[in-house]
């Protein structure tokens, strides 16, 4: 009543929102900070998961006492990041885990790091191991085969409706049978490309000039009336790639992007480029890890795959737009594992963005 009386308004207070603590705990993915003196700070609740520790158990102790850290982590340069994707780590009490294994330095904090510990490595799930399985390139094999044995029929059918159409034949029925033909050839042509084993010829190569042909292509074509912004590393260093291969990658990765933002109010594809040390990946049972440490980021702001079908992007005949015939993003994995790399898909939120992250080895 009082407040009737003054003429004061009741005033609405604001939510509170989660604080750090609440927001640090509830993430999904498991974190250690690592204070100056190598001891564990803060870790979260996946983390407590992962490592069968809680954090209390796990607060002031060293960070080798819980963890024990990639085998070639020792080799890693101070002052710098450490990463290692399908790496196998051993949790002091817990089993043996397999893990996407990032080490970042805290910005204005001398000393301090942050861990991630990424379970169920992406580079696997997206079938991105450093070899193909026997029974895989089985596959591969009938694949071909199938291909080259299809295209016999064809041209007999396509040279038969032709015959038709020049004996006086339904012309609009021949017509037909010949773009449907044409059709099933283009298809199997890009199969041809997706199941070719030859060996890519690698040589040190600056993706420069690679980089600015691929998008002087795409704004002449595909990427028409879009903006196609670089962020380039200046000191990038050479790239040991098949610099034919590599374009058709770029090509390839735009024109997905161009695809996805069709119809956008400000459509937008970023190329970045960057050197990361202590980028590596395992390269099989018993072998040294193989580094790659050139980044190449291909960005659009458009939404994104499908949640359903993020996780298989690279699989063959996967595709999220009703025309796609789901073999351009599994023949750009191809051709990066076959020159040495890994290429993955992520969603970003800050700010929304598709990103395509293609990480190569650097030349001798």
């Amino acid at each position: 009543m009082a407040f009737a009386r003054s003429g004061l308004k009741r005033v609405k207070p604001e939510p509170v929102g989660p604080g750090f603590a609440e927001l640090f705990a509830a993430l999904p993915v498991a974190v250690l900070v690592i204070d100056p003196d190598g001891r564990i700070a803060h870790a979260n609740a996946a983390c407590e998961l992962l490592l069968n520790h809680s954090e209390k158990a796990m607060v002031g102790q060293p960070y080798d006492a819980v963890l024990l850290p990639p085998e070639d982590y020792v080799e890693r340069r101070d002052g710098h990041g450490f990463a290692a994707f399908d790496v196998e780590i051993a949790a002091v009490r817990g089993p043996r885990i397999r893990v996407d294994f990032v080490e970042s330095q805290i910005v204005d904090q001398p000393g301090w790091r942050i861990v991630t510990l990424h379970h169920a490595p992406q580079a696997r799930r997206m079938n991105q191991g450093a070899e193909r399985t026997a029974g895989a390139r089985a596959a591969v094999g009938a694949a071909a085969m199938l291909a080259h044995e299809i295209k016999n029929p064809l041209s007999g059918i396509r040279g038969a409706a032709q015959l038709l159409r020049s004996g006086g034949e339904d012309e609009e029925l021949t017509s037909l049978i010949t773009t449907e033909v044409d059709r099933i050839a283009s298809l199997i042509d890009r199969m041809q490309d997706f199941t070719d084993t030859r060996p890519l010829k690698l040589a040190p190569t600056n993706v420069y000039p690679l980089l600015d042909h691929a998008r002087r292509v795409a704004l002449a074509g595909f990427a028409r009336g879009m903006v196609v912004e670089e962020r380039f590393d200046p000191s990038l260093p050479p790239v040991l790639i098949d610099p034919d291969a590599f374009l058709q990658v770029m090509l390839n990765l735009l024109k997905n992007a161009a695809e996805a933002l069709a119809g956008l109010a400000q459509p937008r594809i970023t190329l970045a480029t960057a050197y990361r040390h202590g980028m590596s990946v395992s390269a099989g049972q018993g072998r040294p890890r193989r580094p790659l440490p050139i980044e190449i980021l291909v960005m659009d702001n458009g939404p994104g795959a499908p949640a359903d079908i993020a996780e298989h992007l690279f699989e063959p005949f996967v595709s999220g737009k009703p025309e796609g015939k789901g073999l351009g993003l599994p023949l750009v994995e191809k051709l990066v594992r076959d020159m040495g790399g890994i290429v993955q898909y992520a969603r970003e939120r800050d700010p929304e963005v598709t990103v395509f992250r293609i990480l190569l080895p650097r030349a001798a």
